[in-house]
């Protein structure tokens, strides 16, 4: 007895291609693409989705290449630092200002990175031990003892890593205006009687001092203070290896 089959008959899916064959798509252009997007937009809307449409791919065709948001993100802290660490100065205390400002101008080149290495451990993920090696060296070369090493490593780190991420804090988005407004009447109503220093200064601090600002350091560096704040960090080691 035969059966006569009615309507469609299903077909088997065809395998879809490897997102890994997508034209043109390497781990360098998704780094790239990434970095764009943190720069242009509000970091906390960064992800593999957003990513996916700059590259005009499926998000699946990211992971073929890096395997996570928080992966991409470490390439990205990679490429923002690649050639902070400087090269032919035989002086630590030089050596030391140099990276600092190294960094900071990397940084001030892509200043929505700042709270990435600052305040998430996932920026760890971007190791860079030729960075690390170079600062150990430097540091044991100046005269740090192998039991000084851990600490004195983490103070420079933080000093690297402290006032940048500090004065490239990211502003608010929502409502920016009304907030730059407000801060702007709390720094110019001062009181005098009350705050004489303060008042007295206030032209000289006016958005150019931590918390009393509007604008980061993207449109308001702080360079005076970033100057003073390195050599306090290097002339207190030099007196730290004194003693």
């Amino acid at each position: 007895m035969s059966h006569t089959v009615v309507g469609r008959q299903r077909r088997t899916p065809k395998k879809r291609k490897k997102q890994a064959d997508t034209p043109g798509l390497t781990k360098e252009a998704i780094v790239d693409a990434a970095l764009k997007l943190i720069d242009t937009a509000d970091l906390e809307s960064f992800s593999m989705r957003n990513l996916a449409k700059e590259l005009g791919v499926y998000p699946t065709a990211i992971y073929w290449h890096i395997p996570s948001r928080n992966a991409v993100i470490a390439e990205v802290i990679t490429q923002v630092l690649c050639d902070i660490v400087p090269t032919d100065e035989p002086d630590w205390k030089l050596w030391l200002k140099k990276l600092f400002r190294n960094y900071r101008q990397a940084i001030r080149a892509h200043p929505n990175v700042a709270p990435l290495i600052g305040v998430q451990l996932v920026s760890n993920a971007s190791v860079d031990l030729n960075m690390i090696e170079s600062i150990l060296e430097t540091l044991s070369k100046a005269g740090i003892t192998d039991a000084d090493l851990p600490a004195t490593y983490n103070a420079v780190i933080a000093a690297m890593v402290g006032y940048t991420t500090q004065e490239f804090a990211m502003v608010p988005k929502e409502e920016a205006e009304d907030w730059a407004n407000s801060m702007q009447t709390i720094v110019g109503s001062v009181d005098g009687g009350q705050f004489p220093l303060l008042a007295r200064n206030i032209d000289a601090f006016s958005n150019k001092a931590f918390i009393l600002r509007w604008q980061n350091g993207a449109e308001s560096p702080l360079d005076p203070g970033f100057e003073t704040f390195i050599d306090a960090v290097v002339l207190g080691l030099e007196a730290r290896l004194a003693r």
